[in-house]
């Protein structure tokens, strides 16, 4: 597996399955088939939840490649995901005109 991931999310909530959705989606599209997700239910193993330290749901975590990443919300913002996630490349900031 090239990537392992962790998605904590809070039950069955419109939330927890939207963030499902899209990053399973992201996964098939930009890593095609090389990746493991594990989709963990805070409800259900609130001791894995205290071991990673989450916080906030949804928190997808990316054990593998190093180093260790969060990305913390609704997963909404595909491009803050994949830069999560390091599969774009950061552009460059945008120099503001001095006046």
């Amino acid at each position: 597996m090239d990537h392992v991931l962790t998605l904590y999310v809070s039950g069955q909530s419109r939330l927890s399955q939207d963030a499902i959705g899209r990053i399973e989606t992201i996964c098939e599209d930009r890593l095609c088939g090389k990746y493991q997700l594990d989709v963990v239910d805070v409800f259900e193993h609130p001791d894995m939840a205290e071991k990673d330290k989450i916080l906030a749901t949804p928190t997808l975590v990316r054990r593998l490649p190093p180093p260790l990443r969060r990305i913390v919300g609704s997963m909404s913002n595909e491009r803050e995901v994949l830069l999560g996630l390091d599969l774009v490349e950061r552009a460059e900031p945008v120099q503001e005109p001095e006046f």
